[in-house]
């Protein structure tokens, strides 16, 4: 049978559009990717910086402490003295990702963490004994060789253990207060260089001010945490309006003993910005999961200009919407062990432009005024002139543990991630964008999340923590030379 001209003609313009929606996507990654530079700045001798960029600072010196057991507690015990003795400053600093001077101090002395990273295991009551300068990475790492995975653990595997409970960083399982509900008891050394031993039974209130404590109390040595079973997990996502969210969440994930892992999002384009939500979550399965470990550096790489492609690119930002909310993602025919998804690296969506900094947000909302905080940020954001990059959500279950919570009930974090030229004006931009967003917070009974820039005056940050004097009195009780210090206790105190 011969095929008409008119036939052939529109077969050939079918196959043109097909060439030209596919060609689009793959030129815009290849621009981000021949864009970029790889370029790590190198900083200047006796100073040092966070994942922000915008800290850099003159301290004494820079020590690694090491990594063994013994030899650390005499090291330190030194240092201590030395410091105590020439009027020095202490700082804590593992990997280094708080954003506002919380690792560092002026003319101080700065410990680097991580070298202190030993490992193990107890099996029969499942606790995991770590040094606090170890990455969660290394940790799921070792734990996988015993098909066991970390309890509580924020969404990047990239930082430090002694870091995140330093900050009580908070994480994406189902029915979990903050990463310290999972801490059975840790080793302390204090400002007299005393090793003591802090649990919710032993030094309870240093147990309390250490947890979220931002370095001020003393160093973390020694953490027993608790894990779990490296389950079989399928990914699952709902699309859903947003004044939908809370009552599916309660639907198919409060409701579903299956469910172990799970996130939401917005969307962040300036079509329909902020007026469509995913739901996502992993749901535990008997099938076996897929190996993927010879694609995994490929895929994360592609997954990365995805994300990079998004930033000043409405198209970039849509792409990454439509490739996220496609029914045609493999993920979603795949399964997964729990410690492969949750050994997720920062380098993800790593930014290679070294004009502009990505900096967090988070702020902490009860179910009760979820649509009411969309509402009132929805505005500012337009607004501004920041380049908002993703809006996720998580919900974080009452902190029992840590004195100065951010999770005083059940809340939903909103986790907010923009992209940030190196400029004053953009740095002006963003502290009024931040008050305005705390304030809203304010307004509809939440927090905000006090690892980042601090762009919060004394009073305000008071009025979302008033327990703030109360914890930096004990600061004192127990550190009255104010030997632990770093730029968030002056900021604050």
């Amino acid at each position: 049978m011969r095929i008409s001209k008119k036939n052939k003609r529109y077969s050939i313009l079918i196959l043109l559009i097909i060439l030209v929606v596919i060609a689009f996507p793959i030129i815009h990654l290849l621009k981000t990717k021949w864009g970029e530079i790889d370029r790590h700045s190198v900083l200047p001798a006796r100073h040092v910086d966070d994942a922000s960029m915008l800290n850099l600072t003159k301290v004494d010196s820079i020590i690694a402490i090491p990594a063994d057991r013994q030899a650390i507690e005499n090291q330190l015990t030194q240092i201590l003295r030395y410091a105590d003795a020439k009027g020095l400053k202490v700082a804590l600093a593992g990997a280094r990702h708080s954003m506002g001077g919380h690792t560092m101090y002026p003319g101080g002395i700065v410990l680097n963490m991580l070298p202190y990273n030993h490992m193990q295991l107890d099996t029969i009551d499942n606790i995991l004994s770590i040094g606090s300068g170890a990455l969660w990475t290394d940790a799921i790492q070792y734990l996988d060789r015993f098909d066991r995975s970390i309890a509580v653990m924020q969404a990047f595997s990239s930082f430090s253990i002694g870091g995140s409970l330093s900050v009580n960083g908070h994480g994406w399982q189902k029915n979990s207060p903050p990463l310290v509900s999972s801490v059975v008891s840790f080793t302390l050394m204090n400002a007299q260089g005393r090793v003591l031993h802090c649990s919710r039974e032993k030094n309870t209130e240093l147990f309390h001010h250490v947890l979220g404590g931002y370095g001020l109390f003393g160093i973390i040595l020694d953490v027993k945490l608790n894990v779990v079973d490296n389950r079989a997990l399928k990914y699952h996502y709902i699309n859903l309006a947003p004044e939908h969210y809370t009552a599916y969440y309660k639907k198919y994930i409060l409701d579903n003993p299956k469910v172990d892992l799970v996130f939401g999002r917005l969307r962040v384009s300036n079509k329909n910005f902020m007026e469509e939500a995913t739901l996502n979550y992993f749901e535990q399965v008997s099938e076996p999961p897929v190996q993927l470990s010879l694609q995994k550096k490929n895929i994360e790489e592609t997954k990365r200009l995805i994300f990079r492609g998004s930033v000043n690119s409405e198209y970039g930002k849509r792409l990454r919407w439509d490739l996220e909310t496609s029914s045609a993602i493999p993920a979603r025919l795949l399964t997964f062990t729990r410690n492969e998804i949750m050994d997720s690296q920062v380098s993800l969506i790593e930014n290679k432009d070294t004009t502009s900094t990505d900096l967090l947000h988070e702020y902490f909302i009860p179910e009760r005024n979820f649509m009411n905080f969309i509402q009132d940020i929805k505005p500012l954001l337009i607004k501004s002139k920041l380049d908002l990059l993703n809006i996720t959500i998580r919900a974080v279950n009452r902190d029992h543990d840590a004195y100065l919570n951010y999770a005083r009930e059940d809340v939903f974090g909103f986790v907010l991630l923009f992209n940030q030229k190196k400029t004053a004006q953009q740095e002006t931009d963003m502290q009024n964008l931040t008050n305005l967003l705390v304030d809203a917070a304010l307004k509809n009974e939440g927090t905000y999340y006090l690892p980042y820039r601090l762009h919060i005056a004394k009073e305000k940050m008071r009025k979302v923590y008033p327990q703030a004097d109360s914890f930096f009195r004990t600061k004192l009780k127990y550190d009255p030379s104010e030997l632990f210090n770093n730029k968030f206790y002056m900021h604050y105190k």
